[in-house]
């Protein structure tokens, strides 16, 4: 038992330290501030109906009518019955956000290496170096906290599935599981994807090992138990998975069923996002040097350049009064690559750039070239359209490519894999696998390389860069040459420091560890300067980005919206209706009303297409049949006001003919001019023997009587039989229908909303979003829990089995 605890005691400090590490670089929470992040802002606002329900009601919706005229909530954070592996995430992240995924940054990697057998002191190390990388802290502050949760678990799904390859297989297969699970959890089916794309990298590097060690049945063996693991995690989180899948298809993820954009022009056939659309973020050749040098391409499109600055003083010559020059010079658009918005440079840094290229020349075998080609993979996949041949490759023929946007970000690969080779160049330095002058060559190469490369960009950055950025055309128009002129002349002094800053920290590691080989310097000192070095540099340049200005009280980020005169009018409405915000941007409409505005990478695609076609041209003949009763719009004097669109349809009316079209081109293009107060069109290829003629009288009525966002309540009222058109967007996963307690169907009707034959006579008509995938899925996921709960046991009386026998 001593030995146990002395054992343990190191893992327990440097998880002791993580913690303290997270909350130290994120302090304010410590006060209860909060860090103001812009897409949580989005998302608050997005998913305030379907909370605002659960805390009044108890009970979780799965369909929102607060943005996007209605849609499922699968995707804004809904809560299942029996996800117990999410209670598990939960208790893992018991640190105030955003210094919880700091620290399952550090502890995943962590895990990771000690799986490789590195030593606890190179593990904290290299956690610290993958904690810190500045993408990984870049993405914290604007929130996308998916993303970081789902990266987060990266390296432990890596560390199960290196665990099964050892042997260790009850062991690999139980990580794995558990891993993948919270992997899952995070619900950033991007970046999972590409960590399955790393795995598959990892794979044909075992695949060739095992081959010629003749380890091939060994090598299948653990393929099986991996796929097992992987599928138990997906039954855990089934509910999430199914709910997903179901909706994909219907989002702007999936197919589109129109061969024409909006203005008519032939559309590219996809059955994904656009092409476009998924590499509109692609990395520039040049950019790739921002792994080492942070501010290579002038940092993000907002710097702070200081009262110093010639950007500062054209702000001054433009009359500027030198408060309102400092303001500006705060954000300078010093970004000049070829993406159009970046917040900061995905910078690995320095130091472990380094060590990651000394250890090229020390480290062999299959942990060397998995970990060299999920780097070379994600650097090249990164460059989106700009290597397009290859892209092209991947979203035309590699599965589920093209589901995903925003290429750049498939570079967290290489962000995990150089950490990890770069500790394995520390450890090769450390032991006695190689002879001292194969280590002091390698680092002669090394310093070669990465010092030479900031020598050169120092010497010669006049000739070989312009420092023009893509923008710099519209402030010469604006602001005049001289503006640009100073931009120009502040990106080439940026330049300059972070090279010198990076050609410094090259030179300071190139020192520990040639002292170390000349036995001047003591392992564990070379370890400390080194950490210093890791944490001084990223450090340094990760707060730059988010720093304690970043962070506000809490009720600003827990109510970040603030109603404007117009909103303050249309409250006082407190009937059923729809508002279209011409003013207030994409979440905020959605935190007070019924909204057609939105914030989602995966809104219902005919709802965009429906945006895209008519919406966003204010086509009142659309705005009606969405009963879209107010229009906030800004008048010539910049006060805003609420129109009151008198033409809205209402909740549901009664048409007198149904126009059958043969394709969704047909139906959408219909609605321009479509009467759509007496006329609805349908798809007649899908809807077959439809009555395409009612006779409606002049009593004719439906109303609304009962409303959740979940659940709608009409009576209706017709001596004849009728056909009613609801305001409601059309979702067949999951509403039902039913007339008089009786299930019966509807139909899409207008390109995205709902309509129904209702007999002569009165009725109740109700409408329940009743999703059968979440009660398969809670099924599926209890089944499951209850199934990896036995195997742990199992798993545990396994190894103390085993221990038994071997001790005995």
């Amino acid at each position: 038992m001593q030995f146990s605890i002395k054992k343990l005691l190191p893992h327990f400090l440097v998880i002791l330290g993580f913690v303290v590490i997270s909350l130290a670089y994120f302090n304010p929470v410590l006060k209860g501030e909060q860090i103001f992040q812009s897409d949580i802002m989005q998302y608050i606002g997005m998913s305030k109906q379907q909370k605002d329900f659960k805390e009044k009601t108890g009970e979780e919706t799965y369909w929102t009518n607060g943005a996007f005229a209605g849609m499922p909530t699968y995707q804004l954070g809904a809560k299942y019955p029996h996800n117990y592996i999410k209670k598990l995430d939960l208790t893992l992240r018991f640190l105030p956000r955003p210094a919880d995924y700091l620290f399952l940054y550090l502890i995943s990697f962590y895990v990771l290496l000690l799986v490789l057998k590195v030593d606890f002191k190179l593990a904290t190390l290299g956690a610290l170096a993958f904690g810190f990388s500045t993408y990984l802290i870049i993405i914290l502050g604007v929130g996308h906290n998916s993303k970081a949760h789902a990266i987060a678990y990266m390296p432990l799904v890596l560390s199960g599935v290196l665990l099964t390859f050892q042997k260790r297989y009850v062991a690999g297969f139980l990580l794995t599981t558990v891993a993948m699970g919270l992997e899952m959890v995070a619900n950033h089916f991007q970046m999972t994807y590409y960590l399955m794309l790393l795995v598959l990298v990892l794979g044909v590097a075992y695949l060739v090992d095992a081959y010629k060690k003749k380890e091939l049945p060994h090598f299948f063996k653990t393929v099986g138990i991996l796929m097992a693991a992987v599928i138990l995690a997906i039954a855990l989180n089934a509910t999430n998975v199914l709910a997903t899948q179901e909706y994909v298809k219907e989002s702007t993820r999936g197919k589109s069923e129109l061969t024409i954009n909006p203005d008519g022009s032939p559309k590219e056939a996809s059955s994904g996002l656009d092409r476009d659309y998924i590499t509109q973020f692609s990395y520039g050749f040049a950019e790739t040097f921002n792994l080492f040098i942070p501010r290579f391409m002038g940092g993000g499109n907002g710097e702070d350049v200081g009262r110093g600055s010639a950007t500062y003083e054209a702000f001054r010559k433009l009359g500027a009064t030198t408060s309102q020059a400092a303001q500006e010079a705060k954000h300078a658009p010093m970004y000049w690559g070829d993406q159009p918005i970046v917040e900061a440079p995905a910078y690995i840094g320095a130091v472990v750039l380094f060590l990651f290229v000394f250890a090229l020349f020390l480290v062999k075998g299959r942990l060397k070239w998995w970990l060299v080609g999920g780097s070379i993979m994600s650097l090249l996949l990164s460059y989106g359209k700009n290597l397009g041949f290859l892209t092209d490759l991947f979203i035309d023929y590699v599965p589920m490519y093209n589901k995903f946007r925003a290429v750049t970000s498939i570079q967290i690969i290489l962000e995990l894999c150089i950490p990890v080779l770069a500790i394995f160049g520390l450890t090769r330095l450390f032991n006695d696998f190689e002879k001292k002058e194969e280590k002091l060559k390698a680092l002669k190469y090394s310093a070669i390389i990465t010092g030479g490369l900031a020598l050169v960009f120092l010497l010669f950055k006049s000739s070989l860069f312009d420092f023009v950025g893509g923008n710099d055309g519209y402030y010469r128009q604006n602001y005049g040459d001289a503006f640009v002129d100073a931009l120009k002349a502040d990106r080439q002094t940026i330049f300059t420091n972070d090279t010198i800053r990076s050609l410094i920290l090259v030179l300071l590691s190139v020192g520990a560890i040639y002292m170390y080989l000349q036995n001047k310097l003591k392992e564990k000192w070379v370890v400390v300067a080194f950490g210093a070095l890791i944490l001084f540099d990223l450090i340094g340049v990760d707060r730059r980005y988010v720093n304690n200005d970043d962070f506000v009280p809490a009720i600003q980020v827990n109510k970040p919206f603030q109603p404007n005169e117009a909103d303050i009018e249309i409250l006082k409405d407190t009937s059923y209706y729809r508002v279209f915000d011409l003013v207030g941007g994409a979440a905020k409409p959605s935190y007070y009303h019924n909204s057609l505005n939105g914030y989602n990478a995966a809104e219902l695609k005919r709802y965009s297409e429906l945006f895209d076609f008519y919406i966003v041209k204010n086509n009142i003949n659309v705005l009606s049949m969405l009963n879209t009763k107010y229009i906030i719009a800004q008048d010539n004097e910049g006060a805003i006001f609420p129109y009151v669109n008198d033409d809205a349809n209402g909740h549901a009316w009664f048409v007198k003919e149904l126009k059958g079209v043969s394709s969704s081109n047909e139906e959408i293009k219909t609605l321009d001019s479509l009467d759509n107060k007496n006329k609805a069109v349908y798809n007649s290829t899908i809807n077959k023997n439809i009555q395409n003629t009612y006779n409606v009288d002049s009593l004719a009525a439906i109303k609304l009587v009962s409303y959740k966002p979940n659940y709608l309540k009409y009576q209706s009222n017709n001596v004849n039989k009728g056909f009613v058109v609801f305001s409601e967007v059309y979702y067949g996963n999951g509403w039902k229908t039913f007339v008089d307690g009786k299930e019966t169907t509807h139909l899409r009707v207008n390109y995205t909303l709902r309509g129904m034959e209702v007999p002569a006579g009165k009725h109740t008509i109700e409408f329940k979003f009743d999703p059968d995938v979440v009660k398969t899925g809670s099924s599926i996921a209890l089944a499951s829990s209850i199934l990896f709960g036995l195997l742990v046991l199992g798993g545990f009386f396994y190894e103390f089995k085993k221990k038994s026998k071997t001790s005995a």
